[in-house]
């Protein structure tokens, strides 16, 4: 089977995108736009890019039924900062329910019952329930399309890490701990911590 993405309609293309690019982490998004109004979103187009500087992206999708720019991102636009909030299992109905695409002027953190706690050096807050959260100030945003299907590329970097203090250990976060959930394609998700293996880095010197 060979398919050309561009010669699909754009829900079968992203049928594809999904189905191949898995497990995907999620970021909950947490915003703010011009007003203070809170906004909090989850993108499972997330990823880090490097840690001098320590550096993340999302890529929100436009609205499948317009074209026009999430929310997430016109604050973004608007104030140039973010958090991403780690997903961990306990809090995976209420990231679910803040998929749904509500009016503007509602808060997601109300609608979904989470806790607004402050960041210490930007102004949108975090998920007190995420047990990870990188405060992130905009570094650039890459357009890639203005019509359904398209999106664009925020990038991000990290200011300030929040970790659970049972956590960390010794300079590394204990994945168990943290129990994230990734996404695979349509509804459905995984534990990332369930069924691991270890497969060690060979090198030069090994063989």
């Amino acid at each position: 089977m060979k398919i050309e993405p561009c010669t699909l309609p754009w829900k079968d293309a992203y049928k594809l995108l999904i189905g191949s690019v898995l497990p995907r982490p999620i970021a909950f998004v947490s915003t703010i736009d011009k007003d203070g109004k809170a906004n909090l979103a989850p993108f499972s187009f997330f990823t880090g890019i490097c840690a001098d500087p320590f550096m993340v992206c999302f890529a929100p999708m436009n609205r499948g039924t317009d074209g026009k720019k999430k929310d997430t991102l016109r604050n973004i636009e608007e104030t140039k900062e973010f958090v991403i909030n780690v997903v961990n299992e306990e809090i995976v109905e209420e990231m679910n329910h803040c998929a749904i695409e509500f009016d503007k002027k509602i808060d997601e953190f109300e609608e979904a019952g989470l806790t607004k706690i402050q960041s210490e050096i930007i102004k949108p807050y975090r998920v007190k329930e995420s047990k990870v959260q990188l405060e992130c100030v905009l570094h650039d945003i890459i357009y890639l399309g203005d019509k359904p299907g398209a999106g664009s590329l925020v990038i991000g970097q990290v200011v300030m890490v929040h970790i659970d203090d049972e956590l960390y250990n010794d300079g590394k976060i204990d994945t168990e701990q943290l129990n994230p959930v990734g996404r695979l394609a349509g509804a459905v998700y995984t534990r990332a911590t369930a069924d691991t293996f270890i497969l060690e880095r060979k090198n030069l010197q090994a063989k």
